[in-house]
Formats: C-alpha cells, structure tokens, sequence
C-alpha cells in the first residue's frame, strides 16, 4: 500500500490498457486529483463483438474521474472535433501534471505544454533500448537479460525524453510477457508517484538519453506469431514465451491450429536424427511433452491449446488423444 502523499496534485492521465490502470490505481490511492482521464475510445472485444470500455475507463469510472476518449489530439488531423472538445478539457482541467502510460496516441505539442510542470511517461523498458510500441515483448524475443522502468519526460519525440529516474528487474528463464507486465506495471506506478514527489518539491534532475544503445520495439503483428520450426530452438522458445498472452504463437498439426503457450529447449543427440528428418516433426510424445524438431535442435511443448478448446497442461493435452509423434508440425 502506497503512503498518501504530502503534496497532492491536479493531474490528467492518458492510458488506456492494464498497465496504465496499475499507475492510475497507484496515483489515485496516493491522493493525487484526477481532474481529467484520456483513454482510448471503447472498442469491440469478446466473442459478440460488443463495445468495451478500456481497463483505464473502467478504474475512472470507479473513481469518479471526467473522462474524454478522442479519436486523435491533432487539431489539424481526421478528427478536429474531437481534438478540439479534448484541448477544451484539458485547457479547462489547470493540471499541474500529466502522468501518460500506454495511452496509443501521440500527444502533440499542446498537449505537452498544457501543464503546469510537465508531461510523463511511464515506459517500460530501460532506455534507450527498446523506444516505442511492444517493448516488453521485444525484449524477451531478444533474449534480454534484464529490463525495468524508465520514468521520462516527454518530448514530441518517440519516447526521446529526458530520463528522470530508471529501476532494473531481472527476466527469468520463466517469464512470459503476460508475467513480466505485470511486475514492470506495478513497479511503473511505485515509481510514478515517487517522481511526482520529486517535482513537487522541486528534485527532478532530468538526463538525457544516451546516444548509443537505441533500438526500437516495433508493435507486434499477428503473422509474427506463427512458430517456422527452420528458426533456432532458443529463438522459438523465447517467442513462444514473448506472444503469451498476445498475439499467442502457434502452429498447425494436420492443417488445424495449434497454439503453443509455453516450451522450453531440452539436450538432444543429434546423431539419433537423420539429416533428412524434416524441421518441425515430433521426435517423441510423453507426459512431460512434446518435443520437436527445430532448425538446430529440439523445443519441448508444455502447454498447448486446440482451435476452440482451453489451454492444457501437456499432461492432459495428450491423454486419450492419437500421439504425434513423427507428425509434421506447420505443414498443410
């Protein structure tokens, strides 16, 4: 629980996904005024498709927060409308700050320079590495050994700013994107309060990025998460690990979809396999897994699920089913 804290201010926050309700939990209890929630228009989710409010709508509306869902803040962009009835808000709002965290629009000028002290971004990576849209998944895709939270101010660049403070946390062998968000969100809020302290009482001592080290975390696509069995069994691995929850890897097994959620390399005696044994065919089938062929060696699947079934343990994923051993995994 997060102590109150002595100097409350008037904030607007722009987030719209589960990290960002974390950061706005954590600044509500802190006894911030959330004069202004930005979220994401509700979009169609769930099997019917019907409109659902963001995780961030949901806490404001909770907490009783006015809340504006533009389409865009460009004033001179598709929607002028709705940028214009936005900068009235935020204009009418007087915040002091403006905390941002996972919001998805860019924030023009005028909405940088609307608050009293500064606009900030809670990221989550350690920057300069991993600047933009999926950096949690890029970073385990890529096999980083750490990553964290870097608390910035923003600029109108691509998560260019300033860095004010930045806090480190360890990727285990074990973590999925859907585990490490969790812990980067909670750490993030922790932070964000702790910064807004700080620029209370005047202690920000902004650094700028360094020049080397910048890479960038592209937003993930859907056809990125279809397994090629020709790919390394670390590199697969550690996308399976990379696309759970979202977009989820997979495969096909006698032209079905299979979805793969979590795997692990294992040691093989590569000369028990013929040259010729084409990559992605099942070696072997047990409780313990199932273990496929790869470009340079061989991925142990754990847990599974079936086009229109439930995740399963691979336990109960092969009980009472044919085995697919010597099956061809991805093929048609």
């Amino acid at each position: 629980m997060l102590a109150k804290t002595a100097l409350p201010l008037r904030l607007i926050f722009a987030g719209t996904p589960e990290f960002a309700q974390v950061a706005l939990q954590a600044l509500h209890d802190a006894g911030h005024h959330v004069v202004l929630v930005l979220t994401q228009p509700d979009r169609p989710a769930g099997r019917g498709m019907k409109l659902q409010a963001s995780p961030v709508k949901q806490l404001a509306l909770q907490i009783g927060a006015p809340i504006a869902q533009p389409r865009s803040l460009r004033l001179d962009g598709k929607y002028p409308q709705d940028a214009a009835d936005a900068q009235q808000a935020i204009l009418a709002a007087k915040a002091d700050a403006c905390v941002v965290a996972a919001y998805g629009l860019i924030l023009p000028q005028w909405v940088l320079d609307a608050p009293r002290l500064q606009c900030f971004n809670i990221h989550g990576s350690l920057l300069p590495r991993w600047r933009g849209a999926a950096p949690i998944h890029r970073a385990i895709e890529a096999g980083d050994a750490q990553t964290g939270i870097t608390i910035m101010q923003m600029d109108a660049g691509l998560d260019t700013g300033d860095m004010l403070t930045m806090e480190s946390l360890p990727i285990t062998l074990d973590d999925t994107t859907g585990s490490l968000h969790d812990k980067l969100a909670a750490l993030g809020a922790r932070m964000m309060v702790d910064v807004l302290d700080m620029a209370s009482a005047g202690q920000l001592k902004p650094v700028a990025q360094p020049a080397e080290g910048i890479t960038y975390a592209a937003k993930i696509e859907k056809a990125e998460a279809l397994i090629d069995w020709e790919q390394p069994a670390a590199a697969i691995a550690r996308r399976i690990r990379a696309f759970n929850p979202f977009p989820g890897a997979h495969t096909t097994v006698a032209g079905e979809l299979l979805k793969v959620w979590q795997a692990h390399c294992i040691d093989f005696d590569s000369i028990k396999i013929n040259a010729d044994v084409p990559k992605g065919t099942v070696l072997a089938q047990s409780s313990d897994g199932i273990d496929v062929l790869t470009g340079d060696g061989v991925v142990r699947l754990t847990q599974l699920q079936r086009a229109g079934g439930k995740r399963m343990a691979v336990v109960d994923f092969v009980r009472g089913q044919a085995t697919l051993t010597d099956a061809v995994l991805g093929t048609p």
